[in-house]
């Protein structure tokens, strides 16, 4: 991906000559392409559990709400949302934990630069380059907790307190 929209690749080229990106404007280093790199990484753990869960969704039921003349909105709303929750439910879980933790994508030899950290990159770096490991581990064990606790409020809201 860095190759691919650095400052002399033809997509940037055509985005400046186009109009859409300013001649000082650049793309690698922001944070839209460290999330377009976490979102290029993480989409199959979103989606394998959730195309898991609407395989298993029995059709008969998509057929009952429009032989009750549900609109195909409301069908989805009311019958495939519903079915499919633990598959999005899943599929967030396995893209949240290990996203909140990344460093790679956001860091200055991948996508990101110095404006772009993450938590991950902080921890790293007061980890290997300060060589403050009171404060690493002190944001370790936080990220931890912080995470415990999302996804225990995410399970308790969503019903599926059995995944805990």
């Amino acid at each position: 991906w860095k190759q691919l929209f650095s400052n002399e690749s033809w997509i940037v080229t055509t985005l400046q000559d186009s109009g859409l990106l300013d001649q000082s404007q650049y793309v690698v280093g922001t944070p839209f392409m460290v999330i377009f790199g976490l979102t290029y990484n993480f989409i199959p753990f979103m989606t394998l559990p959730l195309y898991t869960s609407l395989e298993r969704l029995d059709i008969r039921y998509l057929e009952a709400g429009s032989d009750l003349y549900a609109s195909p909105a409301k069908v989805f709303r009311k019958v495939t949302l519903p079915l499919s929750m633990p598959g999005i439910i899943s599929g967030t879980l396995l893209t949240f934990i290990p996203i909140a933790g990344d460093y790679v994508n956001a860091s200055g030899d991948f996508l990101g630069s110095s404006s772009t950290a993450m938590i991950g990159n902080v921890i790293e770096s007061n980890y290997l380059q300060i060589n403050d490991y009171p404060s690493a581990s002190a944001l370790s064990v936080l990220l931890m907790g912080v995470i415990l606790v999302l996804v225990s409020v995410y399970v308790r809201k969503s019903g599926t307190e059995d995944l805990l």
